[in-house]
C-alpha cells in the first residue's frame, strides 16, 4: 500500500510539473537584423529569438516566425529592339505598331504572367498626356544574376519597354525596383523574339541611388561575342528573328527561323487558301518586327529581316545562309 500511494504522490507531482510547463510563454519580438554574403551565399537574419505562436494584446496580433527586410534595389536598365528599329517612324525612337494596333496584351507572355490595366498603353502612359517617347513598345524580361555563378538567377520579373529604350515599371512609367539585397549582380535583358544580353561584368545594385544599366550604349560591355547588333552611330540593340524562343537565329536548315513564319502562316485559319503571301495580324512571335503583321513572303516579309541578319552577322564571314546567331546568354543553371 506504501509504495502505491508513493507512486500516486509521484504522478501527481511529475503533472504538476509539466502542466506549468506549459504554461510558461516566452518570446522576444526585435526589429534587428542585416543580410550577407557568406562563402557565395545571400543570408538573411534577424537578431533574437523566433516566436512560436499566435500572440494578441492590445489590438496588436504578432504570428509566428520571423520578419526580415523587404529590400529593394533601384536600377534604370535601358535596351533597344533591332525590330521596331527598321524603318522607324521617329528617328532614335522604336516603332510602337503593337501598342497603336491595340496588339499588346495587358498579360505578360513570360513566366510570372503579372497583368497591367489597360491605361498603361495610353499615349505616355496611364494619363494618356505623356510624351511619345513614353509609349510602351513591348514587354521584355530582366533578370539579376548572382556575381560568383552568373548561371543563378537571383530574381527575375516581366517589366515594359518604352521607345527610347527605357525599361520601366507596371505603371508604365517608373523607376524600376528589384527585391534583392544591395549588392553585386550581372544583369540580364530578354524578349520574346529578340536574342536576349547579358552584362560582362557585375553591375551594383543599391537601396539608396539608381544604377544605370544602358544595353544601347556600345561603352556597355556584353557578355560574349557579339551579343548586340549595331544599328548605326554606335547604337547597340538585340538581334530579332528567335522566332520561337530557341535562343537562336536560322535562315536555312532544321528548325529555322524562317520556317516557323511560314507553317504559322500556313496553318492560320483565316488563310483558308493557303497563299504564301498571306499576312497574319495579333501579336505574334513570328513578327519579328513588333509591326503588328507576320509575312513570310511578299513586301516587308519578317524572313528577310532574319536573311539579313544571319548573312550580315559579323562572325560569317563566308556569307552563309546556313550560319546560326546563337545567345550569348549562360543558359540558366
Amino acid at each position: 500500500m506504501k509504495t502505491k500511494q508513493i507512486q500516486l504522490v509521484l504522478l501527481i507531482t511529475l503533472c504538476s510539473i509539466y502542466g506549468h510547463a506549459q504554461s510558461i510563454e516566452k518570446y522576444s519580438i526585435d526589429s534587428g537584423g542585416d543580410a550577407t554574403t557568406v562563402g557565395g551565399i545571400e543570408i538573411l537574419y534577424t537578431i533574437g529569438e523566433v516566436n512560436v505562436q499566435e500572440l494578441n494584446a492590445g489590438g496588436i496580433s504578432v504570428s509566428e516566425g520571423f520578419i526580415n527586410t523587404n529590400f529593394k534595389v533601384n536600377i534604370n536598365p535601358q535596351v533597344f529592339l533591332q525590330g521596331p528599329l527598321l524603318n522607324p517612324m521617329t528617328v532614335g525612337l522604336m516603332n510602337d505598331n503593337l501598342r497603336a494596333s491595340s496588339y499588346l496584351p495587358t498579360t505578360s507572355p513570360y513566366a510570372d504572367a503579372v497583368t497591367v490595366v489597360s491605361t498603361v498603353f495610353n499615349t505616355g502612359g496611364t494619363s494618356g498626356t505623356g510624351l511619345a517617347q513614353d509609349d510602351i513598345v513591348d514587354w521584355v524580361w530582366l533578370e539579376i544574376r548572382q556575381a560568383n555563378d552568373n548561371t543563378k538567377v537571383v530574381r527575375a520579373q516581366s517589366v515594359l519597354l518604352q521607345r527610347d529604350g527605357d525599361i520601366v515599371g507596371l505603371d508604365g512609367i517608373s523607376t524600376l525596383k528589384i527585391n534583392a539585397a544591395p549588392t553585386n549582380y550581372y544583369v540580364v535583358v530578354k524578349h520574346r523574339n529578340h536574342l536576349g544580353a547579358m552584362t560582362s561584368t557585375v553591375m551594383t545594385l543599391s537601396e539608396s541611388s539608381t544604377t544605370s544599366v544602358d544595353f544601347k550604349n556600345n561603352a556597355l560591355l556584353t557578355y560574349g561575342s557579339n551579343a548586340r547588333v549595331d544599328v548605326g552611330s554606335g547604337v547597340m540593340a538585340l538581334w530579332t528573328g528567335s522566332t520561337n524562343d530557341s535562343s537562336q537565329i536560322k535562315f536555312l536548315g532544321a528548325g529555322s527561323s524562317a520556317d516557323i513564319i511560314k507553317d504559322y502562316i500556313l496553318a492560320d485559319l483565316g488563310n483558308f487558301l493557303n497563299f504564301i503571301t498571306y499576312s497574319s495580324t495579333a501579336y505574334l512571335n513570328v513578327d519579328v518586327n513588333l509591326d503588328g503583321i507576320g509575312r513570310f513572303s511578299g513586301s516587308g516579309d519578317d524572313s528577310n529581316i532574319i536573311k539579313d541578319n544571319v548573312l550580315q552577322h559579323p562572325a560569317n564571314f563566308l556569307n552563309f545562309p546556313t550560319f546560326t546567331i546563337n545567345t550569348t546568354v549562360p543558359p540558366e543553371n
